[in-house]
């Protein structure tokens, strides 16, 4: 299915090397509405976005819902505390009592792995996955491979290493899924009891020292340690995992002089990534944030119906392309 008539973003499995494209492309060009003085297009106008968020967030909820109201969406917002839910409503219930109310589109986050695709099956609204337990976040990929593609132009040829929690991180396997697809080669890396068994079925490789995965790499993808999702005994403690696997200045110099550190938030600084390498001339952290904002407008836009942009167009045919592309949603 082509990405200008889909109509829900569950995951980057199965997506295709075109639809990931058009994807970033059309991010690109909302980039720069976001960089005007006056940030907004009126590409969804009359559309409105429920964000139901189950789990805690920061940088994916305000990016969510900074990109719907750039796009000049009605949004509404949802979070556990305070709602029916805390009363024993469940998913179905409260996300048909919401469409009820003629929502268009639903953002979700949930801890349960396919979460999204069960709302996908059963409601009339598009269905954007925010992560859901440890399966995917498919925008959070889609903005780490944006950062990577402005650094680069294309993935052929590169390196990206994925290090720390990849059992339980949803954020690596939507990096594993998207980059694979566009021709990077991909190593994850971490201790055995956090690396999921077959996962090489996937595509990847594994290695469990840090330093050969290291070897000529691109950019390196630093993961949370996800204390709150394992169970104890994986690693022997978290000072010597700070000495084994994280990432500092003196382990990159076995990577590629360019090579970027990214992190997809939030940090346990000392930990799975040393101060100065978090802050430092390599780190493009800060520029995911960023790019995160127009990910997601793009992602929004899409789902509803939206025609592609094209990265070389200017900012208005950005405007003329996304009111049409209202019109005719």
């Amino acid at each position: 299915m082509s990405t200008t008539n889909r109509k829900h973003l569950l995951g980057l499995e199965g997506m295709s090397a075109e639809d990931l494209t058009r994807m970033l492309d059309t991010a690109e060009s909302f980039k720069e509405v976001s960089e005007r003085p006056v940030k907004k297009v009126p590409a969804l106008r009359g559309t409105t976005i429920a964000n139901l968020f189950f789990e805690s967030s920061t940088r994916t909820r305000i990016s969510f819902e900074l990109a719907e109201k750039r796009l000049s969406a009605d949004s509404v917002n949802f979070s556990v505390i305070g709602s029916s839910v805390s009363k024993g409503e469940t998913l179905r219930d409260t996300a048909e009592n919401i469409q009820a109310m003629k929502v268009d589109m639903i953002v979700i986050r949930h801890s349960a792995a396919g979460a999204p695709h069960f709302l996908a099956g059963l409601l009339e609204a598009s269905v954007v996955n925010a992560g859901d337990g440890a399966h995917e976040h498919p925008t959070q990929g889609l903005l780490d491979m944006f950062t990577m593609r402005e650094r680069w132009g294309s993935f052929a040829g590169r390196k990206v290493v994925i290090v720390g929690d990849v059992a339980h991180s949803r954020v690596a396997r939507s990096n594993i899924h998207g980059l694979i697809t566009m021709g990077a080669e991909v190593v994850v890396c971490g201790p055995p009891t956090l690396i999921p068994i077959d996962i090489e079925k996937l595509g990847v490789t594994v290695e469990t020292d840090l330093r050969t995965a290291l070897e000529d790499a691109d950019a390196v993808n630093v993961l949370r340690i996800q204390l709150e999702r394992q169970k104890a005994g994986l690693f022997p403690s978290v000072d010597e995992y700070a000495r084994v696997w994280g990432i500092n200045s003196d382990v990159l110099k076995r990577a590629k002089p360019d090579c970027v550190v990214m992190h997809p938030g939030p940090m346990n600084r000392g930990i799975e990534i040393a101060q100065d390498v978090a802050d430092g001339d390599r780190s493009v952290i800060l520029d995911q944030v960023t790019n995160g904002v127009a990910v997601r407008m793009a992602v929004l836009y899409l789902c509803n119906g939206g025609a592609a942009i094209e990265s070389e167009e200017t900012e208005s045919a950005v405007d003329a392309k996304a009111t049409k592309g209202k019109q005719v949603a």
